[in-house]
């Protein structure tokens, strides 16, 4: 079994930029420089022949190259007691075009479609009782963050093995918009 998502990857600029913000917040577990990434979509567990024709199918998605602007920083859940803080992503078309044809591709393979809504972000860190002032000043401090604008030319497909150290992501196949 494979367990797969579908994401577009951050050049190494923006990732260290987003790297001088991990610090200073009690219980996060900060996400490592390199696994820095825009999920389009989490696929889950597939099996051999479900991983097969996601490959095939996502080889399928095309959209015009375009420019993304990283904006801003938040927290999920928007309400009641933060357990992940991001980065937004400033709107962009392009972005949900490419995000509503993966989507596609994936349910004709017979994934099951998306229950949530698209909330582009970049995951900074998961959050584990931490004073939710805190997480205030982070907001605070962070605000005004932005990154970008930079090219995006390609998304992948990745699968993703949790250990205890946390997860180790592989990509499995690199889909081009050019």
């Amino acid at each position: 079994m494979y367990r797969l998502f579908v994401a577009i990857d951050l050049p190494e600029s923006v990732r260290a930029m987003l790297s001088r913000l991990c610090f200073g917040v009690p219980g996060a577990r900060w996400t490592p420089d390199e696994q820095f990434h825009l999920t389009l979509r989490f696929i889950g567990e597939a099996d051999p022949l479900l991983y097969r024709d996601i490959k095939k199918a996502l080889g399928e998605v095309f959209v015009d190259p375009f420019e993304l602007t990283l904006k801003g920083v938040g927290h999920f859940p928007p309400r009641g007691r933060p357990n992940v803080l991001w980065v937004g992503i400033e709107k962009n078309e392009t972005l949900v075009k490419l995000r509503n044809r993966v989507e596609n591709a994936l349910v004709q393979t017979g994934v099951e479609p998306e229950g949530r809504k698209f909330s582009p972000h970049i995951t900074l860190a998961r959050l584990k009782d931490t004073p939710i002032n805190r997480v205030g000043d982070f907001l605070t401090e962070n605000a005004l963050f932005q990154a970008g604008p930079f090219p995006v030319n390609e998304f992948y497909l990745y699968s993703s093995v949790l250990t205890s150290k946390g997860a180790h992501h592989t990509v499995e196949e690199t889909y081009s918009l050019l």
